[in-house]
């Protein structure tokens, strides 16, 4: 796939293509047709960054050329150093250029600029780690408050001592699902517990799963292989939170999956919910089931999505966070906590794409 030769017919072949749709943009005739506009603004759109990268790479090459002249053509024992310097500096230059145009050739995850569904459970270690939960969701809003994205609560279950036993959340906004599409997994904490008397440092667990939000055109709902049920909500221990039938269980028939959404008063609000969490949740089964038959034919980039699989451990005592995928250790706790997740998410990105690049050059 990146061969020298088949890599500089594919850009000029992409840069000839930016030419055209420039001109064909202008076009009055084509501005007068909304959908032909759109899918030539598309397309105009996903190629500029290549297209502007492959011409810087140009332009590097021909400096290039220029400081090798003037390294053949100089006796100045200083302008020949200074060009030597320069050689160097710009082949470094074209080798990471070059690599950053292959990584936007890759072919695109189509879910990548979805919104998402984030649930969060705590796992093995009761109160302890319905209150990591509540330390995970609070990172994560932290996070997407930084980004400018739109978040909102979709159902939840406190924990008796605080936290979440589950909290389900949708977050709004660009390349959300694309930067967030590795958290899936369990995250396990190490820490002294507020309850522990004697200062032992206990381990517990919660898990991340993050869902592409899917639309009615993505999964299309049967309303015949659904079967609702209405009941009172209620909160930690059982009380009762409200006093009208309001809250919403959905079973898809078909499969088993089965949503409760019980925060809002209105019943309307709650199916309304529930559904949006259904359908990604079996956009994702689906999504699994695709990866399944592709496993054989290839590796995993960063496994994703795998609920049981433990994929970081924040140790408090020791300030050090561990991403046990990419054996990456990270200090400061306290600020990835607090919402300090782009280095994570970059390394993580990183290593998917070199992993995918690897591949490609050796299909």
């Amino acid at each position: 796939m990146f061969e020298e030769a088949a890599f500089r017919e594919k850009m000029a072949g992409l840069e000839r293509r930016f030419a055209e749709l420039s001109s064909l943009l202008a076009d009055p005739e084509i501005i007068g047709k909304r959908a032909e506009f759109a899918k030539l603004s598309k397309e105009y759109s996903d190629i500029d960054d290549m297209v502007s990268a492959w011409r810087i790479y140009l332009k590097t090459e021909d400096d290039l050329k220029q400081a090798k002249a003037m390294l053949g053509e100089s006796d100045d024992a200083e302008m020949r150093e200074m060009a030597k310097e320069e050689i160097s500096e710009l082949e470094d230059s074209i080798s990471k250029q070059q690599q950053s145009i292959k990584i936007l050739l890759l072919p695109k995850d189509p879910l990548d600029k979805k919104n998402i569904l984030l649930e969060i459970r705590g796992g093995t270690g009761g109160d302890e780690a319905a209150l990591f939960a509540g330390d995970l969701f609070r990172m994560y809003m932290r996070f997407a408050e930084q980004k400018g994205w739109r978040t909102e609560q979709l159902s939840f279950t406190e924990g008796t001592s605080g936290g979440f036993k589950e909290v389900i959340v949708l977050i709004e906004g660009k390349n959300v699902y694309s930067l967030l599409k590795y958290e899936s997994g369990v995250h396990r904490v190490q820490r002294v517990p507020s309850t522990e008397s004697q200062g032992r440092v206990h381990t517990s667990a919660a898990t991340v799963i993050v869902l592409p939000e899917a639309e009615e055109v993505d999964v299309q709902l049967n309303e015949n292989e659904l079967r609702f049920d209405v009941y009172r909500s209620s909160g930690p221990g059982g009380q009762s939170v409200n006093t009208t039938d309001s809250a919403v269980r959905v079973t898809h028939i078909p499969t088993g999956t089965v949503v409760i959404c019980q925060n809002e008063k209105s019943q309307h609000k709650n199916k309304a919910s529930a559904l949006r969490v259904l359908r990604s949740r079996l956009l994702e089964a689906e999504l699994a089931k695709q990866e399944e038959s592709e496993r054989s034919q290839r590796r995993a980039l960063v496994k994703t999505g795998d609920r049981s699989e433990k994929i970081r451990t924040y140790n408090v005592p020791q300030d050090r966070l561990t991403d046990h995928r990419i054996n990456l250790s990270k200090r400061n706790l306290k600020g990835v906590l607090d919402g300090d997740l782009d280095d994570i998410i970059s390394a993580l990105t990183a290593h998917a794409q070199a992993e995918a690049l690897n591949q490609a050059t050796e299909g």
